[in-house]
């Protein structure tokens, strides 16, 4: 590959997104002071001392994900991304179905110009969580790289070939941008909203979400005692942002109960389904992931709706506990009315 055609794998590790200091894992009050203490350390700089705190907690509670996850951060930081690795890995082959240690898997990969295993690794992340923006953003970057590489190769073989060299120079445009994320590691207490915890100083850098009120303000003088005909509309929205937020917690509520035949009767008919599943598969591959928990919770907190004629976009914060695993995540419904029913049709993860 020539020099002024090719991506550096710096770059590229630097645009990925990396999720710092903790994956989307929420913990409970007993075991925050822990991880508070063990990234407080990692934020000082004090390497060492962080691993030695972690290793000691991870003695006692060797299975933890937050701790192992955090642990693999601080071997990024040390510059044993080696171990890294393994410690990632070995959180994916403990916890399958959760997408963070994959992503930052990827990353790890593309710093070492492993851009197949980066690829690899982002597309578990997704079969894991087919809504998982942060994977999908960063598997288009990988991709960019791979046709650098795949360009660069054809200029080399026909020089001559005057439709290469555009691509390659738009790759590197792409790439020279600010990065979105930072280097593996790296934490950025100025990163926009947070919904990890107890670590928020530390969480990915991430596209902030916009805050919807429920009733947008209004500097209009007091309303006079019989309601003018234009008041009418103001109601009618009200009235439907109640119905949205009374389906979205319905469909919590049956996911919660494993009640599947509600479940996904949540979803209309039109449902954008990830992956370019069939409807059918997609249903399959829900009831197998819920049916065969032994307990589930899914509860909802800092709901916002926005609704737009047939159309609704509810946004909030979901906690989800099932069995021993615990995670914390942004999520976005986007609704549409089907005769007297909001039924969902798109679900989005982060942002």
């Amino acid at each position: 590959m020539s020099k002024s055609a090719s991506v550096s794998s710096t770059s590229l590790s630097a645009v990925l997104r990396w999720l710092a200091l903790a994956a989307a894992l929420s913990v409970s009050a007993v075991h925050a002071d822990d991880y508070t203490d063990v990234n407080d350390l990692v934020r000082s700089g004090k390497l060492a001392e962080a691993m030695a705190k972690a290793d000691q907690y991870l003695a006692a509670k060797p299975r933890d994900p937050q701790m192992r996850f955090i642990k693999g951060v601080i071997q990024t930081e040390a510059g044993k991304p080696a171990d890294a690795i393994s410690t990632f890995t070995k959180i994916t082959q403990d916890y399958p179905e959760l997408p963070e240690p994959y992503n930052n898997l990827a990353v790890l990969y593309a710093g070492q110009n492993q851009f197949d295993k980066a690829r690899a690794a982002l597309e578990m992340a997704i079969r894991t969580n087919p809504s998982y923006a942060t994977a999908h953003e960063n598997l288009g970057d990988v991709y960019a790289k791979l046709a650098s590489q795949a360009y660069s190769k054809a200029l080399q073989l026909d020089g001559g070939n005057a439709g290469v060299q555009p691509k390659l120079a738009l790759i590197r445009t792409l790439f020279s941008a600010d990065p979105k994320g930072q280097k593996p590691g790296a934490s950025n207490s100025s990163s926009g909203p947070v919904t990890v915890q107890p670590v928020p100083a530390a969480a990915a850098p991430a596209r902030p979400a916009p805050v919807v009120p429920a009733t947008p303000p209004a500097a209009a003088p007091a309303a006079p005692a019989t309601p003018p005909a234009s008041a009418a509309p103001a109601a009618t929205v009200s009235a439907a942002e109640k119905e949205v937020e009374a389906a979205v917690r319905a469909w919590a509520s049956a996911w919660s109960a494993k009640d599947m035949a509600a479940y996904l009767a949540a979803y209309g008919k039109d449902f954008d389904t990830p992956g370019d599943q069939s409807r059918k598969a997609w249903e399959e591959e829900r009831r197998s992931r819920i049916v065969g928990k032994s307990r589930i919770s899914v509860k909802l907190s800092n709901l916002s709706v926005a609704v737009k004629g047939s159309k609704a976009t509810a946004k909030f914060k979901q906690d989800y506990s099932a069995d021993a695993l615990n995670v914390s995540s942004r999520k976005t419904l986007d609704m549409a009315k089907a005769g007297e029913r909001w039924l969902i049709v798109r679900e989005s993860t982060g942002g």
